[in-house]
């Protein structure tokens, strides 16, 4: 018996070996919610308002911005935080995709846990996970027009 287990033990991983040829292996399909190229025909263009500036920004096309555009036109009494960045709590939850960008750029949209809208405003590197959202398309003036301070922010689907 314990002769045929051993025979078994090393002829085994010689079979899957053999019956997973490489050429056999599809590469993983494409993950929608990590789409970050503002020409793709399905993101959706907005206008972000800070008082009398306003934005031009893409949302990306992913589960998080579909439950995201259901809420719009919405009005956010962003906080401070840390000299980079506005937050928003969002009155629900919307679905996520997590993952740790590396470095956060002026001008992205991203959901930090399941319900916390946040504009960028500073770039820097981070450790921490987010949600892509979207980005600003040009973040020209956005630190000034944001301030130092909370402030409210519209977001509103771009009307053709």
């Amino acid at each position: 018996m314990k002769y045929t287990l051993a025979i078994l033990a090393l002829v085994f991983p010689l079979l899957i070996g053999t019956a997973c040829n490489s050429e056999d292996i599809s590469p993983a399909p494409n993950n929608t919610d990590n789409i970050d190229e503002p020409n793709n025909a399905m993101n959706t263009p907005v206008t972000i308002k800070v008082g009398d500036k306003q934005f031009k920004a893409t949302l990306f096309d992913n589960a998080s911005t579909t439950a995201l555009k259901a809420m719009l036109p919405i009005t956010m009494n962003m906080t401070e935080l840390n000299g980079n960045e506005k937050y928003f709590q969002l009155p629900k939850s919307l679905p996520t995709n997590a993952s740790n960008p590396g470095k956060i750029n002026t001008g992205d949209i991203l959901l930090w846990g399941s319900n916390t809208l946040v504009i960028f405003y500073e770039t820097f590197s981070t450790s921490y996970s987010y949600t892509k959202l979207g980005k600003i398309d040009d973040p020209t003036g956005l630190a000034s027009a944001l301030g130092s301070g909370n402030v409210t922010v519209i977001i509103e689907i771009t009307q053709k």
